[in-house]
């Protein structure tokens, strides 16, 4: 319409980030899950990753990423929530990854010396995935001198990933090292046949008899539990979630179309419900984003806003879980729908730890203080 003002998308509003290449690769990312809305395999999702950049730009600006989740430019942070939310709602199991990826550029950049970033830094750029493995199977994993042994249970893309950051507890407290992986002799089975999430590829990594290289080790005893940083990188999981959910809503609204179904009251009743759940999702995972990288927050704010934020995530998910189930009816329980596969992986990723004491911890400690006095944008 003549006249009209443009509208800015928060792309647009993103470009002029590292010369318009964060942008780039948010617009890169929406291209292939549109071209490829149903991914066959974690492979095929990765290669896109690898291919559009994305694997490196998560590392720091000044190991020649992006910055992505590992700087803490509230504008960055906001590009690393689009990125994770975008690959989120193009494959759940895809986006689980690549927020493992995330972490270990954030973790490392935060706690590693110049070995340990180098190293990183070397293999995102030769395209390899890193997986954040913390996750003991039955026999924990430990180091004595340099020596590890145990096994990791949940590791995430555990055929895909070149590098890991992993837990050994040296008899005191647990240490972080980045190490190679990838020997096929050494992937085992996982916990056992999840109702969802099955491209992650979720298994088991044996560590026993394998030595630490010198440099190895990522920073000291104690700084993976550290807060507020331990709880605070929770958003990163919350913002996939929420691309999970922009999946569901978006499912729910296409399908109800071509049924000729969307303009009937009850149905256009659950597609509103699903907005607002959705649009409050948006909100509190901001939200904790930004706050998560101020570093002039008070630690105990940031942990009890993320835990906050990811139990309205949790919330909002499980409503929109409902709403596409009575929305869609028995088809949403066909696996050739393709909501239904969603439906499962999101159930299954909103399994995250420990609900019930983040929710009173949080409510314990806004008791006395107001978080809306909080200031996200320093």
């Amino acid at each position: 319409m003549a006249g009209a003002t443009a509208v800015l998308t928060e792309t647009d509003l993103l470009r002029p980030v590292c010369d318009g290449r964060v942008a780039d690769l948010l617009a890169g990312i929406e291209r292939h899950r549109r071209a490829m809305p149903a991914l066959p395999d974690l492979t095929s999702g990765l290669e896109a990753l690898r291919a559009l950049g994305a694997l490196h730009a998560v590392l720091p600006q000044r190991c020649g990423g992006l910055g992505l989740g590992s700087d803490n430019d509230p504008r960055l942070v906001l590009a690393a929530l689009a990125a994770l939310r975008q690959v989120g709602a193009w494959d759940l199991a895809l986006g689980r990854c690549f927020e493992g990826h995330l972490n270990v550029a954030r973790l490392v950049g935060l706690y590693g010396d110049t070995t340990a970033s180098a190293v990183l830094t070397r293999s995102a750029r030769d395209g390899h995935l890193s997986g954040l493995w913390v996750t003991d199977g039955r026999e924990p994993v430990t180091i004595r001198g340099a020596r590890l042994s145990g096994v990791k249970g949940f590791a995430s893309g555990v055929r895909a990933a070149g590098m890991a950051l992993i837990t050994a507890h040296n008899g005191v407290s647990d240490v972080m090292y980045l190490l190679p992986v990838g020997e096929t002799e050494r992937i085992g089975p996982g916990p056992g046949k999840l109702t969802g999430m099955h491209r992650s590829g979720t298994g088991s990594y044996r560590f026993e008899g394998l030595t630490v290289a010198s440099g190895a080790r990522v920073g000291v005893p104690g700084d993976y539990l550290r807060q507020p940083e331990f709880s605070a990188g929770a958003w990163r999981g919350s913002a996939v979630a929420l691309g999970g959910i922009d999946r569901l809503v978006d499912l729910l609204r296409s399908e109800l179309a071509a049924r000729g179904r969307a303009d009937n009251p009850h149905q256009q009743a659950r597609i509103g419900a699903a907005l607002i759940a959705r649009e409050t999702a948006v909100l509190w995972t901001r939200r904790a984003a930004l706050l998560a990288h101020n570093p002039d927050t008070e630690p105990g704010d940031v942990t009890a806003i993320v835990n906050l934020a990811r139990l309205a995530v949790e919330r909002a998910g499980l409503e929109v879980i409902a709403l596409v189930q009575r929305g869609l009816g028995l088809s949403a329980f066909v696996e050739a729908n393709p909501a239904e596969t969603v439906l499962r992986d999101l159930a299954t990723y909103l399994r995250q730890p420990a609900p019930d004491e983040s929710l009173t911890e949080a409510a314990a400690w806004f008791t006395e203080r107001d978080p809306e006095d909080l200031d996200i944008m320093r």
